[in-house]
């Protein structure tokens, strides 16, 4: 097959690649400017090598005009989450999008790998609109924590290094390390709840700071200077304290304000 043609053929991979990243990020976004803890902590995307299509298609002996079809990681997702009970929200996420059509699923955390590997795998289809018209895709979806990225990363460089003559000290060591991984992924859940507890204050105040930043920003066009000025001070006073309740009393305070600049503005070109 000529390069040109594989351009073609990967193209399309690509900007659904593209698209489903800024989908999951904006989805994370979402969450948090409305106070909410977010499943997704990080979203990351490729799409397969060449040399490794090709590999791939060797090995399970698919035709090169037959890739497309049998090929189903062309394109991935990668989805990381800070806690194993995350991984279930994301899936149902995914499930109730309709932009994605799930046409399957595997387990690898319930039924963990022999190697050790664990992890979340969707096969969905994404449809993208092209100069030719809309094209439906095949896209792999892998939801993990960060503990099992961890993992995945490391037994992923030994596998391509070793291919399948990994020594066997080194595979024991990466299956006593998977054990490490489910115990750690154990205990964080433990202490899960105190964790968002502690994410979701910070997110809220950092909402709430932003909302009176920008009414101050807005107050120095229309207002007193001196008054904006002994607004800010008393700001910087409260942020001091570190109390989310007083901030929020005092964003409160700065809404009505800057809404009755606005009201006597709006009079004014009347």
């Amino acid at each position: 097959m000529e390069i040109q043609l594989w351009r073609e053929i990967l193209n399309p991979y690509e900007l659904a690649v593209e698209e489903l990243t800024v989908k999951f990020d904006h989805l994370v976004r979402e969450h948090k400017a409305s106070g909410l803890y977010s499943p997704i902590e990080q979203v990351d995307g490729r799409v397969k090598a060449i040399s490794s299509i090709l590999e791939k298609a060797q090995k399970k002996h698919i035709p090169l005009d037959e890739i497309e079809e049998k090929i189903e990681d062309i394109a991935g997702i990668r989805i990381i989450c800070q806690f194993v009970e995350d991984i279930n929200k994301v899936v149902e996420l995914i499930k109730q999008r309709n932009d994605m059509e799930v046409k399957s699923e595997k387990d690898y955390i319930t039924n963990m790998k022999s190697s050790g590997y664990r992890s979340y795998h969707m096969i969905v289809y994404y449809q993208i609109q092209t100069l030719k018209g809309p094209k439906k895709l095949q896209v792999e979806i892998q939801i993990r924590t960060l503990a099992m990225n961890f993992w995945a990363t490391i037994e992923h460089s030994l596998q391509y290094k070793y291919k399948k003559n990994m020594p066997e000290h080194i595979r024991s060591r990466l299956t006593g390390a998977a054990d490490a991984i489910i115990l750690l992924d154990k205990e964080m859940s433990l202490v899960r709840n105190e964790i968002m507890d502690a994410q979701n204050s910070f997110q809220i105040k950092a909402n709430i700071v932003a909302d009176i930043l920008n009414n101050i920003q807005n107050l120095y066009k229309v207002a007193n200077k001196r008054e904006v000025l002994k607004i800010q001070d008393e700001f910087y006073r409260i942020y001091e304290y570190d109390d989310i309740e007083q901030l929020e009393r005092f964003n409160k305070q700065l809404d009505i304000i800057a809404e009755g600049y606005r009201a006597q503005n709006l009079s004014d070109i009347h």
